[in-house]
């Protein structure tokens, strides 16, 4: 029996605990002509002096048309956030509680 089309398929990722991730609150992108490198930091706000510790998280290195594909999910998640969180946010109308 054959197949009228393209047979679904989907993803079953499984997740290493020594590779679950760690949290980041900088990011650097730079690139060559080969690739981009994401790097993803923590770093301390908070410190005093002129030098600011931070820990490299991860470095991730993706194509150039995988960083396109990557740009274009993370608009896309952002609007879908943007619309949730300013739905949730909208003032009650007068007379409701």
């Amino acid at each position: 029996m054959e197949a009228d089309g393209p047979q679904e398929r989907q993803l079953n990722i499984h997740l290493d605990p020594q590779m679950a991730g760690g949290y980041a609150n900088f990011g650097h992108v730079s690139f060559s002509q080969y690739e981009f490198t994401l790097d993803f930091l923590r770093i301390e706000h908070e410190a005093e002096g002129g030098e600011i510790p931070g820990v490299l998280v991860s470095r991730v290195n993706v194509s150039h048309r995988f960083m396109r594909e990557l740009i274009d999910a993370m608009e896309d998640a952002w609007s879908k956030w943007e619309t949730r969180e300013g739905i949730r946010n909208l003032p009650e109308a007068p007379g409701e509680s």
